[in-house]
């Protein structure tokens, strides 16, 4: 970063494991009072960058769409949705030039729920990682769906008792999606038809981390609803095993789960 750099507004988008440490650098290097938009997965990545960077002034922000590396610098935008973050006045003046970029800025009173909503749908991040298939190929296997149903499930069940209503980012509503999730593939082809609209090469980052070696986000995403239900007497015992798996065992994982393997080992 330049020393004379006086940036308006930084968009944080590093992977969760590392934003402690790029909020650090950021803070370091940055004016007291820069704005900065966490544009990451999970619940707490503002908080802690927050507290890594307390000159800073850190906004939750959320992406809906999957991005994938095509080659080194070759980035693929592979299904559709809406930039949103907190609604801040300092963010207001930024809606316009995200707006002529490509990517509208949709603004919330509460970003909880936003957040939620999305962690229940990066909860196949685990599965897909694990599946080592494409995003499409995965989700018409009813076993690998029956895994991500169950993470889903515990999920939806610990909000309930927490008394967080997730936001709706697709079309269905989660409760609705989890029974989609559970139908035999023919059904699940025609219902989920708008779903399936997914670019045959999208998969989930997590499964690039994996493969590559690099430590995953599974303890923003799984870890946030162990940690959850913890706090509210509850157990999620398939996001816990999620857990175990990724940021644990994950050297000796094998390249590819098969999906009976999978839901054996998350009990189900």
């Amino acid at each position: 970063m330049p020393a004379d750099a006086r940036p308006g507004l930084v968009l944080l988008s590093v992977k969760s494991p590392a934003t402690a440490g790029a909020a650090a650098e950021l803070g370091a290097g940055l004016a007291p009072g820069t704005l900065v938009l966490s544009l990451q997965n999970g619940i707490s990545n503002a908080r802690i960058a927050q507290q890594a960077a307390p000159t800073l002034q850190v906004l939750p922000g959320m992406v809906p769409y999957n991005i994938v590396e095509l080659a080194p610098g070759a980035y693929h935008r592979a299904t559709t949705g809406q930039l949103a973050a907190l609604d801040d006045p300092r963010l207001a003046r930024w809606c316009e030039p995200f707006e002529r970029a490509g990517v509208p800025l949709d603004l919330h009173a509460d970003m909880t729920p936003v957040q939620w909503g999305k962690l229940l749908l990066n909860l196949n991040n685990t599965v897909n990682a694990l599946s080592g298939m494409p995003l499409r190929a995965q989700l018409l296997d009813r076993g690998y769906r029956r895994c991500f149903a169950a993470l889903a499930g515990e999920a939806l069940t610990v909000l309930e008792r927490a008394g967080i209503e997730p936001a709706r980012i697709v079309a269905l509503s989660p409760r609705a999606w989890l029974r989609v999730l559970r139908l035999p593939t023919p059904l699940f082809r025609i219902v989920a038809a708008r779903s399936l609209c997914i670019d045959a090469k999208a998969r989930s980052s997590m499964a690039d981390d994996l493969a590559l070696g690099r430590r995953t986000e599974v303890d923003a995403l799984c870890g946030e609803v162990v940690r959850l239900a913890h706090a509210h007497g509850l157990r999620a015992p398939c996001n816990q095993r999620m857990v175990e798996l990724l940021d644990g065992a994950w050297p000796e994982l094998p390249s590819h789960w098969p999906s009976k393997a999978l839901c054996r080992t998350l009990g189900l």
